[in-house]
């Protein structure tokens, strides 16, 4: 099989995965049953009620889209794959397919005095994430480089650095959230939004 064939067929798995991803996360939520809605005024309170779902779905969809547009441009300058590469995308693939379940999570219990584990819970989900990042930059050079020439060392390093940084504040966000779970989550969503503006940066450069 050619190296551009095997490309084409990763990124076709990675973003069926990514599609699943992002799916299961609206599935979620839930429709207001209709034998227990009487009036038009009690359909919409129960959608308003849903609020904690619109927000958990938009808070992970935000963090998946981003992830793709990361993993996409990253793909558009490989020029080859391996084994390495191979099961590190597959162990990024991974945290992202277990989003669905701590969005679901979140999405219950943030509106409750019990709010705290789930955001620490969906927290640790990012760090693994991050980690998962980690070796996937890692793998593109070892035990070979599969980077094309557009594909510099020193754009490697930023990502990279960028990975550390989202890994250092992953971590010090998902154990800030024991005491202070709602601005961790705002913490994240400013991370998520800075992330979105570097994608832009880089691709524009």
């Amino acid at each position: 099989m050619s190296e551009n064939k095997s490309l084409t067929r990763l990124e076709a798995f990675s973003d069926g995965i990514f599609a699943i991803a992002i799916t299961l996360l609206i599935l979620e939520i839930k429709v207001p049953p209709v034998h227990e809605t009487h009036s038009d005024e009690e359909l919409t309170h129960a959608i308003l009620e849903l609020w904690p779902s619109y927000f958990a779905f938009l808070y992970s969809f935000g963090g998946i889209l981003v992830q793709w547009v990361y993993q996409h441009n990253i793909f558009m300058m490989l020029h080859r794959t391996s084994n390495t590469f191979l099961y590190a995308n597959g162990f990024l693939l991974l945290t992202l397919v277990f989003f669905p379940f701590t969005t679901a999570l979140l999405a219950e219990y943030i509106n409750t005095e019990h709010a705290m584990p789930a955001i620490v819970f969906y927290n640790f989900n990012t760090v693994i994430n991050a980690v998962a990042w980690y070796f996937f930059y890692k793998s593109l050079d070892k035990p070979m480089c599969i980077r094309s020439d557009s594909f510099t060392d020193q754009f490697l390093q930023v990502m990279k650095r960028s990975n550390y940084f989202a890994l250092l504040i992953y971590t010090l966000t998902t154990v800030m959230a024991i005491w202070f779970p709602y601005t961790c989550l705002l913490i994240n969503i400013a991370i998520w939004l800075l992330w979105i503006k570097i994608s832009f940066n880089k691709r524009e450069s």
